[in-house]
């Protein structure tokens, strides 16, 4: 692969990113199933032993101490965030952003962001934009495809949420060109996490190219917002006009706040949106039912994101020496979270490998929990109903293509699959 910026496109991006958390061809739900049962709070270090991709999002001094596996045990790491912290991440991802990311604060300057980003995703903002939403999947994605009468769902599983993130977060709407851009330059900073160093030396590149990239473009926006007055409801306008610790924020701070927050927008949509489609398209009975009754389609995103969620795993890192499980781990020792196997625990849920839309709803970790739990999580709900909502409207009779390979949901980390093929009257 060049190692030049612009020959590297958003799908480029992407796969590229699914590549580098592909890990090992392995059974990871029996992997879990096994560790669950026989060793639920193993020494050591679980992705890095047995998936082999990138685990410690930068905590380059520190070790995985022990990796969990029951649902008790995750919960109660992932609700204590003073204990079990987020920081170190600002030794690595978060080194691009400043130390203005706040996937890598902890404590009250957490708790102050957090405050600051929140509106632009709750529920009374997001549902404002529900009507745009459904109008840009219908108009401008799904009806130029619907005389095709066949298709790759995720060739516009990509695109939709990029754009309808991108908007909501204040960035132009007009211009397909340039919110792609984007995206691939903040795709482009994932990616460089690698852990085979000539790879990582080549996507190095790319991402210290992306992260001036992207920032110069965000301030252009932001500098032309503040011109302008800043009067929107999008996320961009709203920082604009915010106190953070007791002032306001300079063009710098709002752009590197928003610069921060890309890498997630619109990409951990894609893969819900292909793991919900895939186990929605391999059981017709299902899809029949969820036509006829679309409230259904709240509870089949639920379970989705219980039995394949798209973060596999979690990190924290302990603030002060703490037994976890009867194993002591030292202060800033890594705690590595099997979320994928905390969301199949049979001691919690029944019938914990079935897919069962209809299963009583008790708390599950595809979004996180506690302090830093996903701050998107009902924009990527919304955009998603509203995306089934209009294919099975748009088109009738959909159905997986027998002439094309099935879909499949894989990956050490970041879930999905990588193409839908399916065929509509």
């Amino acid at each position: 692969m060049s190692a030049e910026m612009n020959e590297l496109d958003i799908e480029q991006a992407y796969h590229a990113v699914s590549d580098t958390y592909l890990g090992s061809a392995v059974d990871i739900h029996g992997l879990c199933r096994d560790k669950r049962i026989n060793d639920p709070v193993m020494r050591g270090d679980f992705v890095d032993s047995y998936l082999g991709v990138p685990t410690n999002a930068g905590a380059k001094a520190a070790k995985c101490v022990v990796t969990l596996f029951k649902h008790k045990d995750v919960m109660a790491v992932l609700r204590d965030a003073e204990t079990f912290t987020n920081g170190f991440i600002a030794e690595g991802l978060g080194a691009f952003f400043d130390g203005l990311i706040v996937l890598a604060m902890d404590g009250e300057q957490h708790r102050r962001t957090r405050a600051l980003l929140q509106p632009v995703f709750m529920p009374e903002t997001v549902n404002k934009w529900r009507p745009e939403i459904d109008r840009v999947i219908r108009e401008e994605f799904l009806q130029p495809m619907q005389a095709d009468k066949k298709a790759n769902l995720m060739d516009f599983g990509l695109y939709f949420p990029i754009r309808e993130m991108y908007a909501l977060m204040g960035f132009p709407s007009d211009d397909p060109d340039k919110f792609k851009q984007y995206a691939t330059w903040a795709l482009a900073l994932v990616v460089a996490n690698q852990i085979d160093p000539e790879k990582a030396r080549i996507y190095g590149a790319f991402a210290g190219k992306a992260v001036k990239n992207l920032y110069d473009a965000i301030m252009e926006i932001v500098v032309t917002k503040r011109a302008a007055g800043a009067k929107g409801d999008d996320l961009i306008s709203r920082m604009i006009n915010a106190e953070y610790e007791g002032r306001a924020l300079d063009n710098h701070e709002v752009t590197t706040f928003v610069r921060s927050l890309l890498p997630a927008a619109g990409e951990t949509t894609t893969r819900t949106f292909s793991s919900i489609m895939t186990l929605l398209l391999e059981r017709p009975e299902l899809l029949e039912r969820v036509k006829r009754d679309r409230g259904l389609i709240g509870k089949l995103i639920d379970e989705t994101v219980r039995y394949e969620p798209v973060a596999t795993f979690k990190v924290r890192q302990a603030s002060r020496d703490v037994e976890v499980g009867g194993v002591l781990v030292p202060k800033g020792g890594l705690v590595q979270c099997m979320v994928i196997s905390a969301n199949r625990d049979e001691d919690v849920f029944d019938n914990a490998d079935q897919f069962d839309i209809d299963r009583k709803v008790k708390p599950s970790f595809g979004f996180g929990w506690g302090a830093h739990m996903c701050i998107g999580q009902f924009v990527a709900k919304v955009e998603i109903n509203c995306a089934i909502n209009a294919i099975l409207d748009l088109f009738p009779n959909i159905r997986l293509d027998p002439s094309m390979p099935a879909p499949v949901i894989a990956g050490a980390q970041l879930r999905g699959a990588k193409s839908i093929h399916v065929i509509w009257d």
